[in-house]
C-alpha cells in the first residue's frame, strides 16, 4: 500500500509539471503575438502618417494654385473693365459725331468733303470698338500711373477696384495724424511741415496713390477730402468726374493732397452730401478714415462727444449714401473708438463692399 501511494504522488507531480509547461507555452505564444501586433501597428501608423503628410502637401499645393487662379481672374476682370470703359467712351464719341452730322444736314450744310470725313471717323471708331470688345480678355491691362510700395504689401483681397465713376473719400481730420490720442495732441502742437510727415497721414496718402494707380484707365474718379467740411482734393473740380487716363491730372491730385495738413473734427454727413453733387452718381466708393464722426452738419454743442453720439451721427450720415453702391472701407483704427470697426464692417457687408484694416507697412 505504501508503494502504491508513492506512485500516485509521483503521478500528481508529473501532471502539475505538464500543466505548468503548457501554461508557460501559452504565455510565450501570447507574448510573441502581442509583440508582432505592436510591430505591425507601428509600421501601419508610419505608413498612414506618410500618406497624411503627402495629402497635406497636395492640399497646400492646391491652395497655392487656387490663389494664383484668383489673382489671374482678378487681372482678367480689370482688363475687361478697362476695355469696356474705352469702348463706352468711343461709342459716346461716335454718337456725338452722328448728332453733329444730323445737325449739319438740318442746317442745310452740303459740304460733302467734311461730312465724308466725319463718316470715315465714325467708321474707324466703330472698328476700334469691335476690336476692343473682341480682345477684352486677351488685351493686357495697365494702370494709369505707377505705384511701388515699400515691402511686400501690393494686394487687396476681395476689393473690387472697377467701375465707371469711382469716388474716393479721404479723412483729413486731426485724428489722422496718429493712432493714439496723446500722440495726436503732441503733433497738433508741432509745425505743419512735421504734421504732414506723420506716419499715419503718410500711410493714408500712400493708400490714395495705390488706389488711383489701380483704377481702370477707361473710368472716371473724384477724390474728396473731408473733416468738418468736404471738398474735392483738386480745386475747381467740384461736382466733376476726372479722367483716370489723364495722368498729369492724377499727379496734380496727389500733389494737392500732400499740401494738406490734417485738422479739425470729422463729419461724414458733409462728405456723403458732397457725393450727391456728382452726376452721374458714383458706382463704387472708397472711404479712408479712422473712426466714427464727431459732428453732423454743424459743430457739436459741448466740447465732448460720447460714443453713443458718434454712433448716432454715423447712422444718420449713412442714410445719405446712394443705394445699391458698394462702399469699401479702409480703416486706420483710432484709440478710444471701439465701435468704429463694427459699424463700418456692417456698412461694407450691407452695401456689397469690402472692409480692410491694413498693416502698417501697407501699401
Amino acid at each position: 500500500m505504501a508503494r502504491k501511494k508513492r506512485d500516485f504522488t509521483t503521478f500528481n507531480l508529473s501532471f502539475l509539471d505538464i500543466m505548468s509547461c503548457g501554461f508557460g507555452a501559452v504565455v510565450l505564444v501570447f507574448l510573441i503575438i502581442d509583440h508582432s501586433l505592436k510591430t505591425e501597428s507601428k509600421e501601419l501608423n508610419r505608413d498612414l502618417l506618410s500618406e497624411v503628410n503627402l495629402l497635406q502637401e497636395d492640399v497646400r499645393d492646391g491652395e497655392e494654385g487656387l490663389v494664383r487662379l484668383r489673382n489671374a481672374l482678378a487681372d482678367v476682370d480689370m482688363q475687361m473693365v478697362e476695355a469696356q470703359g474705352r469702348a463706352t467712351r468711343i461709342t459716346e464719341e461716335k454718337d456725338r459725331y452722328e448728332a453733329l452730322i444730323a445737325s449739319l444736314r438740318q442746317e442745310g450744310y452740303t459740304e460733302r468733303k467734311d461730312i465724308d470725313t466725319l463718316k470715315a471717323e465714325i467708321q474707324a471708331l466703330e472698328e476700334e470698338v469691335k476690336k476692343l470688345r473682341e480682345s477684352a480678355v486677351k488685351e493686357s491691362g495697365r494702370s494709369a500711373r505707377e505705384f511701388i510700395g515699400e515691402g511686400n504689401r501690393q494686394y487687396l483681397t476681395g476689393i473690387n477696384l472697377g467701375g465707371r465713376n469711382i469716388a474716393i473719400l479721404l479723412d483729413v481730420s486731426a485724428s489722422m495724424l496718429a493712432d493714439k490720442l496723446v500722440n495726436i495732441i503732441r503733433l497738433r502742437n508741432m509745425d505743419q511741415s512735421v504734421q504732414r510727415k506723420a506716419e499715419k497721414w503718410t500711410r493714408a496718402l500712400a493708400t490714395v496713390d495705390w488706389l488711383t494707380a489701380q483704377l481702370p484707365v477707361g473710368s472716371k474718379y473724384q477724390v474728396i477730402t473731408f473733416n468738418t467740411e468736404a471738398a474735392p482734393a483738386l480745386a475747381g473740380t467740384a461736382g466733376k468726374w476726372l479722367e483716370v487716363a489723364n495722368q498729369a491730372q492724377l499727379e496734380q491730385v496727389s500733389g494737392a493732397l500732400r499740401k494738406l495738413t490734417p485738422s479739425g473734427g470729422t463729419s461724414l454727413h458733409n462728405a456723403f452730401t458732397t457725393l450727391q453733387g456728382l452726376s452721374p452718381a458714383p458706382d463704387n466708393i472708397f472711404l479712408i478714415t479712422d473712426g466714427l464722426p464727431t459732428q453732423g452738419t454743424g459743430a457739436p454743442r459741448g466740447s465732448k462727444v460720447s460714443g453713443d453720439d458718434r454712433q448716432r451721427l454715423y447712422r444718420e450720415a449713412v442714410k445719405l449714401l446712394p443705394r445699391s453702391v458698394p462702399v469699401n472701407i479702409i480703416l486706420e483704427p483710432l484709440e478710444g473708438d471701439p465701435m468704429a470697426a463694427s459699424e463700418f464692417w456692417q456698412l461694407a457687408q450691407v452695401s456689397g463692399g469690402s472692409f480692410l484694416c491694413p498693416s502698417k507697412d501697407w501699401p
